[in-house]
Parts: C-alpha cells; sequence; structure tokens
C-alpha cells in the first residue's frame, strides 16, 4: 500500500491530506475538511487536472493581449502543449468574454476562451 501526501487546493483551507492508494485504487482519504478535498484528493493521484490560465496577443485592438484560460480542467500532462498552442495564437480584435480563442485544445474536448474585453482600436476603423 502506498501513501501519498497531499496539500489541498480545492478551497482556501489548504488541508494535509493522506491518500493511501493500492496501485491506481484509491483505498482512503483522511485530513480533508470537506468534499471538495475528497475529490480533490482522489483525482489528483489518479488523473491530475488543471485550469490553465494565460494570454493572446490581440492585433488591432485597443489592448495588445487578452487574458484567457481553458472552460474546464485538462490533464495536467496536457498543460505544456496548451502552452504552446496558446502562445501560437493570434487573433483580431473586437474580443468579447467567452469567446472561444481555441477549441479542443490539445484533443483534450476543452475550448480555450477570452476573459475579457478587448475592443477595436480607433486608428484601425
Amino acid at each position: 500500500m502506498e501513501k501519498r501526501e497531499l496539500t489541498c487546493i480545492g478551497c482556501p483551507m489548504g488541508c494535509q491530506i493522506t491518500v493511501e492508494l493500492d496501485g491506481n485504487e484509491v483505498k482512503s482519504v483522511q485530513g480533508n475538511s470537506c468534499a471538495i478535498g475528497d475529490k480533490y484528493a482522489r483525482n489528483e493521484v489518479v488523473n491530475p487536472e488543471r485550469t490553465v490560465t494565460s494570454t493572446v496577443v490581440v492585433l488591432k485592438g485597443d489592448k495588445t493581449r487578452v487574458s484567457v484560460k481553458t472552460k474546464n480542467n485538462i490533464p495536467k500532462s496536457k498543460i505544456f502543449d496548451c502552452m504552446k498552442e496558446i502562445d501560437a495564437v493570434r487573433i483580431e480584435a473586437p474580443v468579447k468574454i467567452g469567446d472561444v480563442i481555441i477549441e479542443n485544445v490539445c484533443n483534450t474536448g476543452v475550448d480555450v476562451v477570452a476573459t475579457r474585453n478587448i475592443e477595436l482600436c480607433e486608428a484601425t476603423k
């Protein structure tokens, strides 16, 4: 039986969690103070996922970059590939919150979306 020690990132409490594993099967989770911690710990030891946040270059906008994020978590193992796709993107203004910037990033089934508005620059109208 393997034991893994984690600090939960599911909520601000930061509980110290101990997970007991038998192969890839979670046998027990201890130390969490809420159900979020239990879910986080079980997922983290078997299939860790993260939300990715970054920025994308905007052409002809009143700002030169727009903040973006994955709409849902993606496998942790795909983060660097996801960042390569994001870094390669160039979009034109205007951009609205929620606009899909990249569909199905790294074949994860998850879209990358804008998290702020960027208006068209007056000089380019």
